[in-house]
């Protein structure tokens, strides 16, 4: 596809991409594509994602069957990163929450879960 050759990939072929649920605007992930993901994701409509502690290719709910269906492919203004719209199934986080960012920072600068958990991810992974 003819914008990803005009993306900025950094040093190691990686771009930012923000995954966002399509229903509710809820920011669900950040996560970072190589061209191979991103291109996996356009053909298949599925989010796949660059995994740096793996170094490896994979679609978003591989263990976890959570899988983002996409609806939108957004770019920024200097094709630094790409945003997704997608419908999100169950959860995108690996901690069982619907989103990555469930925990809040208080006015002390400490965290605080604002979520409910939809799994257990001592069962599921």
């Amino acid at each position: 596809m003819e914008f990803i050759d005009n993306l900025n990939f950094d040093d190691k072929g990686l771009i930012p991409a923000i995954v966002q649920d399509s229903a509710t605007g809820q920011v669900l992930t950040l996560c970072y594509m190589n061209k191979e993901a991103l291109e996996k994701t356009m053909d298949e409509k599925k989010i796949y994602v660059f995994r740096r502690s793996k170094a490896r290719v994979m679609v978003k709910g591989e263990r976890s069957g959570c899988v983002q269906l996409v609806k939108d492919v957004f770019v920024d203004c200097a094709d630094n990163s790409v945003l997704f719209k997608v419908e999100q199934t169950r959860a995108a986080c690996h901690e069982g929450y619907f989103s990555c960012y469930y925990r809040k920072v208080d006015e002390n600068g400490g965290l605080t879960v604002v979520s409910e958990r939809v799994f257990d991810p001592k069962e599921v992974y």
